[in-house]
């Protein structure tokens, strides 16, 4: 009984250490991917940590897509969070774990929309600049990191656009 006991403990442990370490290695990843860079409001140039992950930010109204200049292939908000060029406008997603967010997503609808560039991996197609095209090739293990690592962040209530059609020329 003493042993069955103490193989369960060392279970127990060794998940829970091994959770910890894919929040951590998600952690780490969303760093180095730099998720920062376009899901996270910009500020004075650089991402707005109280706004960590929240995606465009639900009260800067964009209706239409600007006419990109000749020579340019896209223009990008202050925010660094909506992006326009030939595809129309994309917003960056809220990654925050609140409903507005990646909240109500499964682990496999997160896993299934960077495998296959797809919203909740059956949906519309993820537009540029998400790099899912690269980020389609991280294993399973670490799509799942960043994944657990997503659902720790704090919630922010944002509700994003849905992406708008290009300019008329």
């Amino acid at each position: 009984m003493r042993l069955v006991a103490t193989v369960v403990l060392i279970l127990a442990i060794a998940l829970g250490a091994s959770a910890q370490n894919a929040v951590e290695r998600g952690k780490y990843l969303v760093s180095v991917m730099d998720c920062h860079g376009c899901h996270t409001p910009f500020k004075n140039g650089a991402p707005d940590m109280t706004r960590m992950l929240m995606g465009h930010p639900q009260d800067i109204k964009i209706t239409t897509a600007p006419v990109t200049p000749a020579g340019w292939g896209m223009v990008v908000a202050d925010t660094n969070t909506a992006w326009s060029g030939p595809w129309g406008v994309s917003f960056t997603t809220n990654l925050t774990p609140d409903t507005t967010g990646i909240g109500s997503w499964s682990e496999e609808a997160f896993v299934n929309t960077i495998r296959k560039g797809k919203h909740l991996g059956t949906g519309r197609d993820i537009l540029p600049p998400m790099p899912w095209a690269s980020y389609n090739k991280l294993t399973e293990a670490d799509l799942k990191a960043i994944y657990a690592y997503l659902k720790t962040i704090p919630k922010i209530s944002n509700r994003v656009p849905a992406p708008l059609p290009p300019a008329k020329k």
